[in-house]
């Protein structure tokens, strides 16, 4: 990763904090095969502690770059990704939930892969408003990354109030959701949207085969207030449309597909380390294909040597 980065950037370059409203833990179970209504046996089992905006904390420290993770945790479980997250070096400033526990997920692998999520603790007014009052700690030029669903008992229109209270101070937005969420966040012109070629082909009402249709929805996206434009397209690679309305492709990388969870999560974390570091779109889009590639060829998330091993193994 060597690219030299200029001193106006360097002087721009702030925190970078994560929002995980609905953490989680993810046990996953290897088996040969699942036959319902019978007792199953698993080949072995892995516990993962995560959430998408925790996820994309992860892979920015394994990358070498710091971030502040935000959000909920509650009883043993939230305990628990809380110090998975202090043994990685990552600060966390969750609000303590009083009811409930983190939700558990369930992760079953048997040559396909079959998910479970749960749908986690209540949140009541009080402990909304005092994760409200953590974010107002961002100051100018900060990068806030919202990631992932709006719990159902936190009103669904939370990304909207979190972007109208802090963009207005200059506080530069990351929003990688679904549908309705994602299209309600585009009126406060998000630094970064990603959607991947599904999402996007769904808000159109299309369906997306390739590159070319990608850019096209991308610039759409733009027109309607995203600065920059994102789409994860799996094995076809990623495309992005930057601020200035130019189109950038990177191939997707080779290897074994292991597991799909956390792989956008990782392509977000590579994309921004790679700008934050450079300000070189390329760059970015090629270090943030790598990593969502990287993750999805491990069993959980990627390390950054396996990250910055596949980067170097291409010319940019």
């Amino acid at each position: 990763m060597k690219k030299t980065v200029k001193s106006d950037e360097k002087e721009m370059q702030r925190m970078i904090y994560t929002v995980t409203l609905n953490p989680a833990v993810d046990y996953t179970v290897y088996m040969d095969e699942l036959k319902r209504g019978e007792i199953n046996r698993s080949r072995s089992e892995n516990v993962f502690f995560g959430g998408k905006g925790i996820n994309v904390s992860k892979v920015l420290e394994a990358l070498g770059v710091n971030s502040v993770a935000l959000g909920f945790s509650a009883g043993f479980t939230g305990l628990a990704i809380e110090d998975d997250l202090s043994k990685k070096g990552i600060a966390a400033d969750f609000v303590r939930l009083k009811n409930g526990f983190t939700r558990i997920n369930v992760k079953l692998r048997e040559g396909v892969e079959t998910d479970i999520n749960t749908a986690g603790p209540q949140i009541d007014e009080n402990e909304t408003a005092e994760l409200f009052e953590k974010l107002d700690r961002l100051n100018q030029n900060d990068l806030l990354i919202l990631s992932g669903s709006v719990p159902k008992c936190m009103p669904s229109d939370t990304y909207e109030k979190i972007l109208e209270r802090l963009l207005p101070k200059g506080v530069r937005a990351v929003v990688d959701a679904e549908g309705g969420l994602l299209e309600k966040a585009l009126k406060y012109r998000p630094f970064l949207i990603k959607p991947n070629a599904e999402e996007l082909g769904e808000l159109f009402g299309v369906k997306i085969e390739d590159a070319k249709e990608a850019a096209v929805y991308a610039k759409r996206m733009r027109r309607e207030g995203a600065e920059n434009v994102l789409v994860s397209m799996g094995k076809e690679g990623a495309v992005l449309v930057d601020r200035n309305g130019q189109k950038h492709f990177s191939a997707a990388f080779s290897g074994k597909t292991v597991n799909t969870v956390g792989a956008g999560d990782s392509m977000v974390a590579g994309f921004i380390a790679g700008y934050e570091k450079t300000g070189d779109f390329d760059y970015a889009l090629r270090l943030g294909t790598a990593a969502g590639s990287a993750t999805a060829f491990s069993e959980g998330l990627a390390e950054g040597e396996h990250i910055l091993k596949l980067f170097e193994s291409r010319e940019i």
